[in-house]
């Protein structure tokens, strides 16, 4: 398969000469199109740092993060931001949706600053709707919605513009079982039948089992990777569970 996202030899460091952290040590790994990868790890073991650089919310220190092909280590200014509003949809944990909008405005907002027409707006949003099973909450604002609500039409708002690749920084986080649930479901669809290539962050086993592979980083750096293949969700939890256990995580980060 064609590889949409490669992560070459980065280093990422913090602090001063005199106090040096090393948060990534040398990760490497391709993330194909289509694929649904998740990324685990214990607090502090790298991974949202991870995420953060490919994002490019935070810069490498070394080595070269490749998007289709081209560098975004290598972007600055405008076209830095134009690959960040074309190229990436973001889904954090905590819904970033504007108060004063309704579900239509906010999942609209990023295709009015690309210009599109208004009708090819209303067709597109309608069908993210659909998709994400939100249609009946779009004239409602955020304080009229449950966490599992905002979080679903976060997720529309992320895939409207068609990115390459969209990043999700501990979605469930925030989220009752039900609508962790409902959501990672949803994931999976977006995933599955729309061809969505996600990247996930997370550090619970069952948000993780819903993905086909997961790449474990310790200490900042690659530990172990698993790929679901024939396996079921449940089948796949329980190795996601054994490898938890290798890198010495939190039970209570596992259940």
């Amino acid at each position: 398969m064609e590889n949409i996202l490669k992560i070459q030899q980065i280093e990422k460091y913090y602090g001063s000469k005199s106090s040096l952290t090393k948060a990534l040590d040398r990760i490497s790994f391709e993330v194909d199109r289509g694929e649904f990868t998740a990324i685990m790890g214990a607090s502090g073991s790298g991974k949202t740092t991870l995420l953060n650089c490919i994002a490019t919310i935070d810069r490498v220190t070394a080595g070269n993060i490749f998007v289709e092909g081209k560098d975004i280590t290598a972007l600055k200014g405008n076209a830095l931001n134009k690959f960040r509003r074309e190229q990436l949809g973001f889904i954090f944990q905590d819904f970033n949706l504007l108060d004063t909008l309704t579900a239509y405005e906010n999942i609209a907002l990023a295709l009015s600053i690309q210009n599109v027409p208004a009708k090819t707006i209303d067709q597109r949003v309608k069908k993210a709707a659909g998709d994400l099973d939100i249609t009946e909450i779009l004239n409602r604002y955020p304080y009229q919605m449950s966490g599992g609500q905002k979080q679903r039409v976060a997720s529309a708002r992320a895939i409207i513009t068609e990115p390459k690749l969209v990043l999700a920084d501990e979605p469930t986080g925030a989220l009752d079982s039900k609508s962790a649930r409902l959501l990672l479901e949803r994931f999976s669809y977006l995933n599955r039948e729309l061809g969505a290539t996600i990247l996930m962050v997370t550090h619970d086993s069952f948000t993780a089992s819903y993905a086909s592979r997961v790449i474990f980083i310790k200490d900042g750096k690659l530990f172990h990777e698993i790929r679901r293949g024939e396996d079921g969700r449940k089948a796949f939890f329980e190795k996601i569970i054994d490898v938890v256990t290798l890198l010495g995580g939190d039970v209570s980060d596992a259940l």
